[in-house]
C-alpha cells in the first residue's frame, strides 16, 4: 500500500495537531554537561547550559548507591556548579530537572591511584622489555579498562575506535594532523636532500670544524641553540642533519639524541621569539584576572621570571659542559666508550624508530654541494618566523589591533600553521634546486620525497599512541589527583620548590608540557599569591617567590617534556637521532634527574631564601660544573674492559 495504513495517517494527524511543547522537552538533548569518571576527593564540576532555555530554574541532584541524595544545588540555566565533591567512589546519577523535562546522567568515582597506573605501566612496560609500541598501546589499554569499568575486551578496542581515532579528529586534532604533516613532510625533506648529495656536502663543510668528537658535539649543541623558535622544528631539523657528523665522528646515537632534546624545549621555553611565547602568556593572563590582578602585565612577568628558569637554564649549561670536558657518567658513558672503542653507535639490541639513514643513501656520482641541504633547511628556518609573523598580524587585526608590531605579532602567532607552510616550502625549495641542477630526475626525487615520508611512519605511530595514553591521562584526572595529593604544603619559602616537583611529576607522569602548564598555572599562580600575602611576607620577597613560582611552573613542565617516556619531544628526539627510544631515555634521565636535583636544592630553595637570583645562578652553575668534574669519566680514557663504567 503505497500510503500506508488508514489509521497511521490519523496518529500522525493528531500528533501534529498537538501543542508542540508537549514532546519538545522531552527531544531536547541534555543540557549537562559532566564528566563520566571522577576521581576521589577531587572536585570536579557540572554545567547546565542550552540557549533554547536560558533563565530556566532547575534542579541538580546527585545521588549515590543507596538512592540518596549525596549533593543538591538550585540554579539558572547558563549555570556552572563548581568543587563538587562525593562522599566514595561508586557510581552516581546526576539528575537534572526542570519545569518541563528531567535529564540523568552515569558517572563513576575511581581511586585516585587508578589515575596514576596508566602512565606508570606505559614507563615500566617500556625500560622493561624495550618496545615503545607495545608500551605506549598497554598503557592506554590499562586505562581504556578502567574507563570501560574494567570491561578487558571493551577497552581493546576503545584503544583503537576512541582514543586513536579521537587524537587525530577529537578536540586538539587538528593541532595533532598539522605536527604529523609537518613531520612528515620534513622527512620528505631530508630524503630529498640526503639523496641529491646536499646531507653530504654540508658534512664536507664541517669537516673542517667537527674534526673531533669534541667539537662535534659542540657544533650540535650551538646548532640547537640557533634553532630556538620552536621545539618541534628544533629536535627534527638539528637531529636528521647532525646525525651524519656525529655518526663519522663515533658519537653515540644516545648522546646525539640527549643534545638534540637538552636544546629543544629549554630553549623554546626561555626565547622571547618563540611558539612557546603567546601560550604562556595567556596563561598567566588568566591566572592574573581570575584574582583581580588587571594591573599586571603578564608578558613583563614572564620577562623577570626567565632567570629563575633554573632547569631549562641548568640543562643548556649541562649539554655545553659534557661536550667541553669530554666527561660522561652512568649509562651515558657506557653508550659513548661502545661508539667510540667498539664503532658502535647504537646497542646490538637497540631498535631505532626510524631509519632515514639505511632507507635513503646519496645516490651515485651526484655532486654533494652543501648548499643543496642548507638552503632548503634556511628555508624551514625562516618560513616559519615569517608564518608566525603573517598569521599573528592577521590575528590581531581580525581582534581589532591596528597597527601591531613585530613582538606582538610573533606572540599571537599559529605556529602550527606555521610549521606546515616552512616545512611545504622547504621540500618545494629543496625539490626545484634538485632538478634545476639535474642531480636528479623528477622520477628519482619524488622517489626521495616519499622514502623520506614513510621513514617517519614509526615516529608517526609512536605520536599517535603518544597523545592517545595523554587523552587517558586526561579522562582519569591524573594531572588533577598528583595536584591535589601533593600540594598540601604551603609555607611561602617552599612554594616554588613544591610548584617545580608537583609540575615534573604531573609532565613526567602525562608527557605533556603545556598540558602542565595549563593544569598547575591557575592554581598556582592564585594560590603562591594568596599564601605569601595572608603570611605577611614582605612585598619584594612576595614578587621573589611569585617569578619563581610561575618559572617553577615552566621548568618542571620541561621536566618532563624532557625526559619522559612517553613526551612527543622526547619521542621526536629519538626519532631524528635514528636511536633506541628506551635506550635514549635511560641514558638521558640520570644527567636530567641531576639538574633538576640542582635546580631544586640550590635554585628554587636558596632563592626562596632572599638570595639574589644572579648568585643563585652562579651556584648552581659552579654546582654542575662539580658534578660532571668529580663524577664525569672522560670517555677517551683507555682503561681495561673490565674497568669500564
Amino acid at each position: 500500500m503505497r500510503h500506508g495504513p488508514w489509521y497511521l495517517s490519523a496518529i500522525l494527524l493528531l500528533v501534529a495537531a498537538m501543542p508542540g511543547d508537549i514532546f519538545s522537552a522531552s527531544s531536547l538533548p541534555s543540557p549537562v554537561s559532566v564528566q563520566p569518571i571522577l576521581v576521589e576527593k577531587i572536585p570536579f564540576n557540572i554545567t547546565v547550559d542550552d540557549p533554547r532555555m536560558e533563565s530556566v530554574p532547575f534542579a541538580l541532584m546527585i545521588i549515590g548507591g543507596g538512592d540518596e541524595a549525596v549533593y543538591t544545588h538550585n540554579g539558572m540555566i547558563p549555570c556552572t556548579v563548581r568543587n563538587i565533591r562525593v562522599p566514595a567512589t561508586g557510581d552516581y546519577q546526576v539528575v537534572v530537572s526542570t519545569a518541563g523535562a528531567t535529564w540523568e546522567t552515569e558517572v563513576r568515582c575511581i581511586k585516585g591511584y587508578l589515575a596514576l597506573l596508566p602512565p606508570l605501566f606505559a614507563i615500566l612496560i617500556a625500560l622493561i622489555f624495550r618496545q615503545v609500541y607495545i608500551a605506549l598501546f598497554a598503557g592506554i589499554w590499562l586505562g581504556a579498562f578502567i574507563v570501560n569499568d574494567y570491561n578487558p575486551v571493551a577497552g581493546f578496542f576503545y584503544v583503537v575506535d576512541h582514543y586513536a581515532v579521537d587524537t587525530l579528529a577529537g578536540d586538539g586534532g587538528w593541532d595533532h594532523v598539522s605536527i604529523a604533516v609537518f613531520t612528515m613532510l620534513l622527512g620528505g625533506l631530508v630524503g630529498i636532500i640526503s639523496r641529491a648529495g646536499g646531507a653530504k656536502g654540508i658534512i664536507n663543510s664541517m669537516a673542517n670544524y667537527a674534526t673531533s668528537p669534541k667539537r662535534g658535539q659542540l657544533a650540535t649543541w650551538f646548532m640547537g641553540l640557533l634553532i630556538f623558535f620552536d621545539d618541534y622544528t628544533n629536535t627534527l631539523v638539528v637531529g636528521n642533519t647532525m646525525r651524519p657528523v656525529t655518526d663519522r665522528l663515533k658519537i653515540s646515537r644516545e648522546k646525539l639524541s640527549y643534545l638534540v632534546d637538552s636544546t629543544a624545549a629549554p630553549v623554546a621555553c626561555l626565547a622571547v621569539i618563540t611558539s612557546w611565547i603567546g601560550f604562556e602568556i595567556s596563561l598567566l593572563k588568566d591566572a592574573f584576572e581570575s584574582i583581580g590582578m588587571l594591573d599586571r602585565n603578564p608578558f613583563t612577568t614572564f620577562l623577570a621570571a626567565i632567570p629563575y628558569s633554573f632547569y631549562p637554564i641548568m640543562t643548556l649549561l649541562f649539554g655545553l659542559l659534557i661536550a667541553l670536558t669530554g666527561r660522561d657518567y652512568g649509562p651515558m658513558l657506557a653508550a659513548e666508550r661502545r661508539a667510540r672503542h667498539e664503532g658502535l653507535l647504537l646497542s646490538p639490541e637497540a631498535v631505532p624508530i626510524s631509519n632515514i639513514d639505511t632507507e635513503i643513501s646519496t645516490a651515485e656520482n651526484v655532486p654533494e654541494r652543501w648548499y643543496n641541504a642548507a638552503v632548503p633547511i634556511f628555508v624551514v628556518v625562516v618560513g616559519t618566523i615569517t608564518g608566525l609573523l603573517v598569521t599573528g598580524r592577521a590575528s590581531l587585526i581580525e581582534s581589532g589591533q591596528t597597527g601591531p608590531g613585530v613582538f606582538d605579532a610573533l606572540r599571537a602567532g599559529n605556529s602550527f600553521v606555521s610549521l606546515l607552510w616552512s616545512s611545504f616550502a622547504g621540500c618545494t625549495v629543496a625539490i626545484i634546486l634538485t632538478l634545476a641542477q639535474r642531480i636528479l630526475s623528477l622520477t628519482d626525487t619524488m622517489n626521495a620525497w616519499v622514502a623520506g615520508i614513510k621513514s617517519m611512519t614509526p615516529a608517526i605511530i609512536i605520536l599517535v599512541l603518544a597523545w592517545g595514553i595523554g587523552a587517558v591521562c586526561n579522562d582519569l584526572h591524573t594531572a588533577d589527583y598528583l595536584v591535589g595529593t601533593l600540594s598540601g604544603v604551603l609555607a611561602p619559602e617552599l612554594l616554588p620548590g613544591l610548584v617545580f616537583l608537583v609540575a615534573a611529576a604531573v609532565s613526567f607522569s602525562t608527557g605533556t608540557s603545556w598540558g602542565t602548564m595549563t593544569i598547575l598555572t591557575p592554581l598556582s599562580v592564585p594560590l603562591v599569591i594568596q599564601v605569601t600575602q595572608l603570611s605577611d611576607v614582605a612585598l619584594a620577597a612576595q614578587n621573589s617567590i611569585l617569578l619563581s613560582s610561575i618559572a617553577a611552573i615552566l621548568s618542571g613542565a620541561v621536566f618532563g617534556d624532557h625526559c619522559s617516556p612517553i613526551s612527543d619531544t622526547t619521542i621526536m628526539s629519538s626519532m631524528a637521532s635514528t636511536a633506541d627510544h628506551v635506550d635514549h631515555v635511560r641514558t638521558q634521565l640520570p644527567y636530567a634527574v641531576t639538574v633538576a636535583l640542582v635546580s631544586v636544592i640550590l635554585g628554587y630553595v636558596l632563592s626562596s631564601l632572599g638570595l639574589p637570583v644572579s648568585v643563585v645562578l652562579l651556584i648552581s652553575a659552579a654546582a654542575v660544573f662539580a658534578i660532571i668534574r668529580f663524577f664525569g669519566r672522560p670517555v677517551s680514557l683507555n682503561v681495561p674492559s673490565s674497568r669500564k663504567q
